[in-house]
């Protein structure tokens, strides 16, 4: 896809001028104040993605290391065009106690989501959440009646649905009719994600504020894995590889098909392989996501080899008329028919307009237009106060529904979700498993009544 054809068709329907491209979207607004909690490697690179499209104020940022704090706010006052250095706090209770935020970013572990969500949402602030929603599914409610509550803009960033050369393929492809009749859906994860080792635990650095980075969750022992970036090993941060790349995909293949809740959640798996690891979560899982008769299957393994070396972090779209195979760096139409073209294309690089993109460190540099796309759809979605294309209750079924399959694999039985009570259907034990206990002295988020 080049880039004629994506400004052309936009995001979300918002038009674009060839010329200016994205830097004049909103190149007469006043700038946005916007705050940023959690510093390090995604919440840098969704703000710079922001300000490449914005000219927005960073006004604050929020981390509980020091140094990743003191270094994001070193960059923010190069990059935005103020050149002034945000204020920096280590308790995000305290940043948001201003009330002087029209944007709060999201990026911490998953387990400090809902706490941070639900406040920046009660402070006035529109919200950029990163995915999953949360660690349990409970916490995803809260937060879904919380933006529904306050009328605030909760976009999730689950941004394959901001792709460009995924809307192209949905486009073309899927709503284009050319794969007939869809039976059957599969997506996977074979990178080799899982942590595998046996670090010492140690005092954490004097730069972590261990105590507040652990929050809600149990206290562990500190060890390397757990910041930065490594925390996704243990299970009482994370929901594992299907937290993390399951969600994506599911998201992306619901938003391709208009997939609301799936009916029922079948999985099994865990710890087969890689068994000396200090993780705890699964190295091996299937699961399947019924949709009223469409099966979605997800398949990760961290070891061994992907059955497709090209699309190994992947949705395959069976047809009777075709596949349709979509990874974040392309896709490819394989018609089954005689005298039916294939199609094919790639990720959007954009590196003539933005050209620090080929040195950012850090950067998946094939997600950066896709990113942009979502700031673009998100500021589009908070000048019409309407929902955005990754909507907080869009990014709640896909987050629970993955939560769910890891519920399923741990009782060894199929779960019926009844989207309406938000319950399982007659099991009083998985139903139980909706919540995870809240260290004290925190509180876990209830859903507040609109």
């Amino acid at each position: 896809m080049n880039r004629r054809t994506f400004l052309k068709t936009g995001v979300s329907g918002l038009a674009f001028s060839a010329l200016g491209g994205f830097n004049s979207l909103y190149a007469d607004q006043k700038p946005r104040r916007v705050g940023l909690i959690g510093a390090g490697w995604y919440g840098k690179i969704d703000l710079w993605r922001l300000l490449q499209i914005s000219p927005c104020e960073v006004v604050s940022l929020c981390d509980v290391d020091k140094r990743m704090l003191a270094e994001a706010a070193d960059l923010a006052a190069v990059k935005q065009v103020s050149k002034k250095r945000p204020r920096t706090y280590g308790d995000y209770r305290e940043m948001l106690k201003e009330k002087d935020l029209d944007i709060v970013l999201i990026a911490t572990p998953d387990h400090w989501h809902a706490l941070t969500a639900i406040a920046a949402i009660q402070s006035g602030a529109d919200v950029y959440l990163q995915k999953p929603v949360s660690v349990d599914v409970i916490e995803g409610q809260a937060i879904l009646a919380a933006a529904r509550k306050f009328g605030r803009v909760v976009q999730i960033g689950t941004q394959r649905r901001s792709t460009p050369h995924l809307i192209e393929a949905r486009d073309r492809v899927i709503k284009a009719g050319k794969l007939g009749q869809i039976g059957h859906v599969e997506i996977c994860c074979y990178w080799h994600m899982r942590a595998n080792g046996n670090p010492p635990d140690s005092a954490p650095p004097e730069n972590l504020d261990y105590e507040m980075w652990t929050g809600p969750a149990p206290m562990r022992p500190y060890n390397q894995w757990v910041h930065p970036r490594g925390w996704r090993a243990f299970m009482e941060y994370s929901n594992g590889i299907v937290g993390d790349m399951c969600v994506h995909m599911l998201d992306m293949v619901r938003w391709m098909l208009e997939l609301g809740w799936p009916a029922t959640i079948d999985s099994s798996g865990g710890i087969l392989v890689q068994k000396s690891s200090k993780a705890n979560t699964s190295d091996t899982q299937i699961a399947t996501f019924d949709f009223g008769g469409l099966p979605v299957v997800w398949t990760h393994r961290a070891w061994g080899d992907s059955p497709d070396p090209k699309y190994p972090w992947s949705a395959t779209f069976h047809g009777d008329k075709g596949t349709l195979k979509a990874s974040v760096f392309d896709y490819e139409f394989i018609p089954s028919e005689p005298g039916v073209d294939p199609l094919r294309g790639k990720a959007l690089f954009e590196y003539d307009k933005y050209p620090e993109d080929e040195t950012e460190k850090d950067l998946e540099r094939h997600c950066a237009s896709a990113i942009r796309g979502h700031m673009i759809d998100l500021l589009g979605a908070i000048d019409k106060r309407g929902k955005p294309v990754a909507d907080i209750e869009q990014g709640y079924i896909s987050t629970a529904a993955c939560i769910l399959a890891n519920i399923s694999m741990g009782l060894g039985r199929s779960l019926r979700w009844d989207p309406v009570k938000g319950q399982v259907v007659g099991d009083d034990e998985a139903n139980r498993l909706l919540r995870r206990a809240y260290r004290a002295p925190w509180v876990h988020p209830e859903p507040v009544k609109v």
